[in-house]
């Protein structure tokens, strides 16, 4: 099962993710101990902190993870506490069910994991009731408990380690990136399927439709046979689709130019070197008592008749396939996925091990799909995808979520790394809806990370409510002729903006006033949203009036936010550049009129 669609046939995968979303949090840049530093937020200027290792030599570094407080990593303790309750809410009613019966989380930043807390249970259900629509509970002494090193069916996450053996294998010069898939596997080209490439295998933009049931096919050829006539849903490169089917052919090629099967080449390229010990396919009976429950998998909710699916890979596909498959079947914990994150936003190492070189990983971090707006897409990982990644969404932030209930986030513009692992489709998967916890965790861990005021102890910060208005108004005051301040704004793109207005009636219409930033970048609308870097910018704004009123405006819609907007050093200067008005003054400070902004040091 892929989170494309309930069984190929519902919404997108950011449609299915919009689902019911709750609860808020946020994100920036400072010290991050440990680790190489990134530029601080009082930097001024538009470009992108940071390279694939989150700023300075990505290459050269090879952090190791230890446990730490919130402190040591950079964070804010109250943020990660409120990350952890907003998680323990959806154990309830959400809006219906329980999201999920358990989980574990994980957030860090720099080498140091600074949470990493189990909620609810491993395996709560012995079935499920389609009649009631209800889960039949296990006796309470039967339950079990979430602990840290819960194991979990990662479902769709397992794409992102077929892709960096794929990415490993481009490295080594043994795939080529803009080679067709012919080339490794020439009975791919039925159905008019000979134009693909690898690139498109690994950015989703092959032209495969999403899914199909090779489970019904009782032998792995004819699985094969239907892979190799399925017709495109589209001409290859001309459309961004999701599909399984991209990283089942990225598997056999694999397995095609190595001569091994996906299982020892996850094993002898990744796990191993890194020593991911409780990371493989087709977990061994001993592991049983410690991996998460998934789903009572029977028609017609489910293509196969299994029970309470424990232990096993829970997509139909990958389990006709053996458990072996490059979509679907990795199992593994929070902290091993925690030594991937640290892996690749160290560049490729960790340690003793390098499994990428540098400029591997950043192929990574890099979209390759400029032509798919909001479907942006590096080789194998998703990037900027508020939909799951809330405020930790960034144009390198990337990640990959899976049916199951699980997703990885990284933002190499903090250095901070995100692993929410659940089982939300136990007892049955119906009763999931979005991405909401994904959602609230990754807000409050972007949160945790502090902005610290461009000048000051405290600057003007509008908060990361969805569905909200806040306005920083200043008094009036005559001679004014131009606004100077210093801005810093990462905002959900083409839907959340800060607007610089004016008013010539006391308040009651408003209209723009354009500004500049940074001497150079022009807003002739006097907005400014999306994405800027993470850094404090420095705005100048012509007034046209003398008697006129100056607000900033930030709003929000129902869906996501991004870190939000700060302003500081707001002053006012007369038509021969005199100051008539600064907020460092308090005086001057006390007549601003703030409604849903708050004074901030972080």
């Amino acid at each position: 099962m892929t989170e494309e669609s309930m069984r190929g046939r519902g919404p997108s995968r950011r449609a299915f993710g919009g689902g019911v979303l709750a609860l808020g949090g946020a994100l920036m840049i400072g010290s991050i101990p440990g680790a190489a530093a990134a530029p601080g937020p009082g930097s001024r200027g538009a470009g992108s902190p940071g390279a694939a290792g989150g700023g300075g030599a990505p290459g050269a570094r090879r952090t190791t993870l230890r446990r730490g407080s919130a402190a040591r990593a950079g964070l804010l303790s109250e943020h990660l506490d409120r990350l952890v309750t907003d998680a323990e809410a959806f154990l309830g009613p959400s809006p219906t069910h329980p999201w999920y019966a358990g989980a574990v989380l994980l957030a860090g930043r720099g080498g140091t994991v600074a949470l990493h807390r189990p909620i609810g249970m491993a395996v709560r259900y012995a079935s499920y009731d389609e009649k009631t629509d209800t889960g039949v509970e296990l006796p309470p002494h039967e339950q079990v408990p979430m602990a840290e090193d819960t194991v979990f069916d990662l479902a769709s996450v397992s794409k992102l380690f077929t892709s960096i053996l794929a990415v490993q294998q481009i490295e080594r010069g043994a795939l080529e990136l803009e080679a067709r898939v012919t080339a490794y596997l020439p009975e791919f080209g039925g159905g008019g399927k000979q134009d693909v490439t690898v690139r498109q295998l690994l950015t989703h933009t092959s032209g495969f439709r999403a899914w199909i049931p090779l489970y019904k096919a009782p032998t792995r050829e004819g699985k094969l046979r239907l892979i190799w006539d399925e017709v495109p849903a589209n001409p290859p490169g001309s459309t961004y689709l999701y599909s399984d089917l991209n990283l089942i052919t990225l598997q056999l090629i694999l397995e095609e130019i190595t001569g091994l099967g996906l299982d020892v080449l996850l094993h002898d390229e990744i796990t191993a070197p890194l020593g991911m010990h409780r990371t493989r396919f087709n977990p061994p009976l001993s592991w049983r008592p410690g991996i998460a429950a998934t789903e009572d998998a029977r028609p017609p909710w489910s293509g196969l008749d299994r029970g309470m699916v424990r232990g096993e890979v829970h997509d139909e596909n990958a389990h006709s396939l053996g458990g072996v498959a490059g979509h679907a079947g990795i199992f593994s914990r929070a902290w091993d996925l925690a030594i991937l994150a640290r892996t690749l936003l160290n560049g490729g190492a960790y340690g003793k091990a390098r499994i990428l070189s540098p400029a591997s990983v950043e192929l990574i971090f890099t979209d390759f799909n400029t032509a798919f707006p909001g479907d942006e897409h590096g080789l194998g990982f998703e990037l900027y995808q508020h939909w799951y990644m809330g405020a930790m969404a960034t144009p390198r932030t990337a990640g990959h979520t899976g049916f199951t209930g699980t997703s990885l986030v990284l933002d190499p513009t903090t250095d901070a790394f995100l692993i929410v692992l659940g089982n939300s489709v136990h007892p049955v998967r119906s009763w999931r809806s979005g991405s909401a916890p994904r959602v609230a965790a990754a807000d409050n861990l972007a949160r945790a990370v502090p902005v610290r005021p461009d000048r000051g102890r405290m600057s003007w910060f509008s908060g990361m409510a969805s569905a909200t208005t806040a306005t920083l108004t200043l008094p009036h005051v005559p001679r004014a002729a131009r606004l100077e301040c210093a801005l810093w704004w990462d905002t959900e793109p083409g839907a959340d903006t800060a607007v610089l207005e004016a008013s010539a009636d006391g308040g009651t219409t408003w209209r723009p006033v354009p500004f500049t930033t940074d001497g150079r970048t022009e807003h002739p609308t006097g907005t400014a949203g999306g994405w800027s870097g993470r850094l404090w910018h420095s705005v100048s704004a012509p007034l046209a009036g003398t008697d006129t009123l100056l607000r900033w405006r930030y709003t929000t819609d129902r869906r996501y936010v991004g870190r939000g907007v700060y302003v500081d050093g707001l002053r006012l200067f007369d038509g021969a550049g005199r100051p008539v008005f600064d907020e460092a003054r308090p005086a001057d400070g006390a007549r601003i009129e703030a409604n849903g902004w708050i004074r901030s040091a972080d």
